[in-house]
């Protein structure tokens, strides 16, 4: 057992909130709680605790461990398909590599490229759209990557939001709480 710890040390011991179905209740991003929102939750008793950190904490008339996991007791519906919200989840999809060149890149060193620009009649959909660096976007412009004479390295696709947590878990595996693997398919 930890002797007592900080606020801004236990704030190191978040929970993982899983559904009913014990599978996370979000993958991007991963749904956890701060350590005080689970204990709250679980003593209001919201939710079940499923695994515990080897951490305690103490007030005046009790003693608790910090939940590791929890369960909600309802089960909530969750999109199968990844909605394309932000810039990052479309470069994780493409590994951090541009679709023209196939070299790797900071998150923040990459656009997002329409494949069939917009002008062109191109969507703003998962099947249309690339990561590119600022050269080969600007070099292919407002063309179709035949026009540009720029064929893609790979044809875009609307990932699973599986497929889109797994390549999140293997770019910052520092996040993740050993007790919390069992319960994240993409991490055994």
């Amino acid at each position: 057992m930890v002797p007592s710890l900080s606020e801004r040390q236990l704030a190191a011991f978040p929970a993982l909130v899983l559904n009913a179905d014990y599978q996370p209740l979000q993958y991007l991003p991963l749904s956890i709680l701060p350590w005080q929102d689970a204990v709250r939750s679980a003593i209001g008793g919201q939710v079940d605790i499923v695994a515990e950190h080897d951490v305690r904490v103490r007030s005046p008339s009790m003693s608790v461990s910090l939940p590791a996991v929890i369960r909600v007791r309802r089960f909530v519906a969750r999109p199968k398909v990844a909605p394309l919200t932000r810039h990052n989840v479309l470069v994780l999809r493409d590994k951090c590599a541009c679709a023209y060149c196939g070299r790797t890149f900071a998150v923040n060193r990459l656009t997002y490229d329409h494949v069939i620009p917009r002008s062109r009649g191109g969507q703003h959909r998962w099947e249309n759209l690339v990561a590119a660096c600022a050269g080969c976007n600007g070099r292919k412009a407002d063309r179709t990557p035949e026009l540009a004479r720029m064929p893609l390295l790979w044809r875009p696709w609307r990932p699973t939001v599986e497929e889109l947590a797994r390549a999140e878990y293997f770019r910052d595996q520092r996040q993740i709480h050993a007790v919390w693997q069992d319960f994240l398919p993409f991490a055994a």
